[in-house]
């Protein structure tokens, strides 16, 4: 199969395009013909070689973790999926090895949901890591109610995004930080856009006045020091970049693989609740140029890599 792989740790140069084995099937394992993959800001930190002291790589390493794509044939102990089917999923595992940018991926059925009818793949692909980043966070360590008041920072990237409508829909006042040239669009998703920079504790605090109910941080360091402030006085805290949350009573989270939460996203975008906005789609030969384009950052919604047929 085609596929793309890096044989050691480095920049976007070290991203080769070429020939790679078949994946095996294992049995509890769905064989999945990738249409698109998402591109998130973990798969570039992870071939730079940030995330070794966790995931330690078995060279040459495929990148990717999230992929929307149909099933080719299940495992023999997969009930749950059959030829044909269309299906999205996050699948990460313990070491960095077989990722996503690929024609071929042996799937563990517990990283797997339908792919929601309404979406395309290129969008479908942009749900599994940030739209369960923003669901668990907001579900369950935040447990954010009705009727409470939310910030989301970075409401205009892909978790944020996320993160603003599923805030939206549980009830929640949604107040999001965004570049003035992405408030439209962050009110497009249901939240109230304030400008980042000096003087945003202040902008909230005239929105807010009493204070937020939580906070959903995706930037930590100034921003979250800044979020901290403004918290009131029953509120939370959570963040998915910065560990020092908890040293503002807040919680740290990384997101992990669950099928339950998958698929309730995607019920959620069939339902017309939640949306992807895709950036930029590259072809699968164009990943390097994908990676290079998320490094920028100031990205609106998600980048793709589409795999032809």
């Amino acid at each position: 199969m085609k596929a793309i792989s890096y044989a050691r740790y480095g920049g976007p140069e070290v991203l080769e395009y070429g020939e790679a084995d078949d994946p095996k099937l294992g049995p509890d394992s769905v064989l999945v013909r990738v249409r698109a993959v998402s591109v998130n800001p973990v798969d570039w930190k992870a071939r730079q070689g940030h995330l070794d002291a966790i995931l330690p790589a078995v060279f040459p390493v495929i990148p990717g973790w999230d992929l929307a794509g149909v099933v080719v044939r299940p495992g023999p102990a997969v009930p749950e999926f059959s030829e044909g089917d269309e299906v999205i999923g996050y699948v990460r595992e313990d070491v960095l090895s077989f990722g996503t940018c690929a024609e071929y991926v042996a799937a563990p059925v517990r990283t797997l949901a339908p792919k929601p009818r309404a979406l395309s793949f290129e969008q479908a692909a942009g749900i599994p890591l940030a739209g369960l980043t923003a669901y668990q966070v907001l579900h369950r360590v935040l447990g954010v109610r009705r009727g409470e008041t939310v910030l989301v920072h970075a409401a205009a990237g892909g978790v944020g995004s996320v993160a603003v409508q599923l805030a939206a829909h549980l009830g929640a006042w949604v107040i999001g930080t965004a570049s003035e040239g992405n408030h439209d669009f962050v009110r497009g998703l249901g939240a109230e856009p304030v400008s980042y920079g000096e003087g945003l504790a202040e902008r909230v605090r005239g929105l807010a006045p009493e204070g937020v109910d939580a906070v959903f941080d995706t930037v930590g360091g100034d921003a979250l020091t800044a979020s901290a402030n403004l918290v009131a006085p029953e509120g939370r805290v959570a963040s998915i970049v910065d560990p020092g949350v908890t040293g503002y009573g807040g919680a740290y989270w990384f997101v992990r693989p669950d099928p339950t939460d998958l698929r309730k996203l995607s019920e959620l975008a069939d339902q017309g609740v939640l949306t992807i906005h895709v950036e930029e789609a590259f072809p699968l030969e164009r990943t390097a140029d994908a990676h290079r384009r998320s490094e920028e950052g100031h990205v609106r919604g998600k980048i793709v890599v589409t795999v032809p047929e």
